[in-house]
């Protein structure tokens, strides 16, 4: 039990140190997956998510398992889904005879899966998705590989709920510098305009809002050109168009 909890410590760290150095939110998903996998006999792994409301296996170690998983998100039933939406595990020691859900367990014995188990993923009190884990041998899972799961997952939980912080904010950073780079070009466009065409500024961006219509281009883009154009040909302006 000492070999298995310092696993758990260490595949905790270098999830924590991949994620701090380099680790995207879908490349953090993909190594608790392969994280998991290291701690269980699991043959390969998939994270159920919400995706544009849907759900899906966003996430996977091996292309069979959103091929299985594609059975329960058609009926609405199965380990995957129930972990997700009721948050507790559920486990299958043998597909070939288990009756909760038919159609999951028929998917996962057409691809050689005869064990799963369903460790539900929940940060700031909300469900985030499912830790779902097959392997290839009957009762491949165990009590004590069900516990180890669940301390890895929660710990992954909060790993998975800073990266969404982390991504969300660099999004938003990113965006706001976005702008900040379009509002700059445009600037510059309306400048040349005026100087140029001895516009005022509101002529000048209609010309570029104009032109923008016309050619059914962003205005980012067309004030863009306009002031290419112009560092191109020097002090030798040119009107949009």
């Amino acid at each position: 039990m000492e070999n298995e909890d310092e696993a758990i410590r260490e595949s905790l760290r270098a999830l924590t140190q991949f994620f701090v150095n380099d680790g995207t939110l879908g490349d953090t998903l993909l190594r608790v997956s392969e994280m998991a996998c290291s701690i269980t006999p699991a043959t390969y792994a998939g994270i159920t998510l919400l995706v544009d409301g849907v759900a899906r296996t966003g996430v996977f170690t091996h292309p069979d398992a959103p091929e299985i998983d594609e059975a329960q998100y058609r009926s609405g039933e199965g380990p995957c889904m129930y972990a997700f939406h009721h948050q507790k595990t559920y486990r299958i020691d043998d597909t070939a005879s288990d009756i909760r859900w038919p159609e999951f367990a028929a998917a996962a014995l057409s691809h050689g899966i005869r064990a799963t188990l369903s460790i539900p993923l929940a940060a700031r009190g909300a469900g985030i998705g499912a830790l779902n884990l097959y392997a290839g041998n009957a009762g491949a899972f165990t009590d004590a590989h069900e516990k180890a799961v669940l301390v890895f997952a929660e710990q992954a939980s909060i790993a998975l709920a800073n990266a969404q912080v982390y991504w969300d904010a660099r999004e938003l950073s990113e965006n706001l510098s976005e702008a900040i780079k379009t509002r700059e070009v445009i600037s510059q466009a309306v400048g040349i305009l005026m100087v140029t065409s001895a516009r005022t500024p509101d002529d000048a961006f209609q010309i570029l809002a104009s032109a923008s219509q016309r050619e059914n281009r962003k205005v980012r883009d067309i004030a863009a050109e306009v002031v290419t154009r112009t560092v191109q040909r020097g002090t030798k302006g040119i009107q949009p168009g």
